[in-house]
């Protein structure tokens, strides 16, 4: 009998579910071992670079029609920040909302919620693959990513966009323990990697990110940060959190999530 086949998706969430399970449980001293970082690093590099070799001309991920849409899309991650900020933007339907834009810029940006809803809009049906092991498909609209960076000309140095969260997860000592993610700029200029505000043609409620979330769409459900209030642009990312490029990240989740 021929052994069952697993796809990469399944092998990616289950292996990521359970490293997320280990260091949540407090064993996180395998973590730290240089061996297994050495071994989880190297895995990472060979998975990144095969699916860069392979996508090549930037590819898109796959576009479903309205007739696939979920019935259900369930919200993952943070539910409702907390933070003074926020529930005071949110109390007046993010009309004095702002996204910044700056670090490694020409030009430092401030954008209302009108002002990016008045860039070229892309809208997209995609699925969404959650590292919990659940999947949905959803209807996204919001501005390319890549529009928004070009207003910002980002300087020649930089590697990496880092996106700045309203929710706060809890950190240890010294941290914020406030959500953040980033993409290099490979990602960065997909077609598909956009800002969205907006979910099965309604505005984004507060559970699924609202005003703004990333969507990168070949990557999993955590790399979709919610309640983007600030990009960075950047040459590196060890002066944020552990160094790992993103609060999971930190915690032993893969920077380069690819599926």
């Amino acid at each position: 009998m021929m052994p069952p086949r697993v796809s990469r998706r399944g092998l990616i969430a289950t292996g990521a579910a359970g490293l997320g399970g280990l260091l949540l449980s407090g064993c996180d001293r395998l973590s730290r071992a240089p061996s297994f970082q050495n071994f989880i690093g190297r895995g990472e590099g060979l998975t990144m670079g095969a699916q860069r070799l392979l996508l090549a001309g930037q590819p898109l991920a796959p576009e479903f029609k309205p007739a696939d849409l979920s019935p259900v899309f369930r919200a993952n991650g943070s539910t409702l920040p907390t933070s003074p900020l926020y529930q005071s933007l949110m109390a007046d339907g993010f009309a004095d909302y702002r996204l910044v834009v700056d670090g490694l810029v020409g030009q430092p940006l401030s954008l209302s919620l009108a002002q990016l809803k008045a860039m070229p809009t892309r809208t997209q049906i995609t699925r969404h693959d959650c590292v919990e092991g659940w999947s949905a498909i959803g209807q996204w609209t919001g501005a390319p990513l890549a529009r928004i960076l070009a207003l910002a000309r980002p300087l020649a140095s930089v590697r990496y966009v880092i996106f700045h969260c309203a929710d706060n997860l809890g950190g240890g000592p010294g941290e914020s323990g406030l959500y953040y993610e980033s993409i290099d700029l490979f990602d960065a200029f997909h077609p598909q990697t956009i800002l969205a505000w907006a979910l099965n043609g309604q505005p984004l409620d507060v559970s699924h990110g609202a005003p703004l979330r990333l969507r990168v769409e070949r990557q999993l459900g955590y790399k979709q940060a919610k309640y983007v209030m600030r990009i960075e642009l950047a040459n590196r990312m060890d002066g944020l959190g552990r160094g790992k490029g993103g609060f999971w990240e930190d915690r032993g989740y893969a920077w380069y999530a690819g599926i």
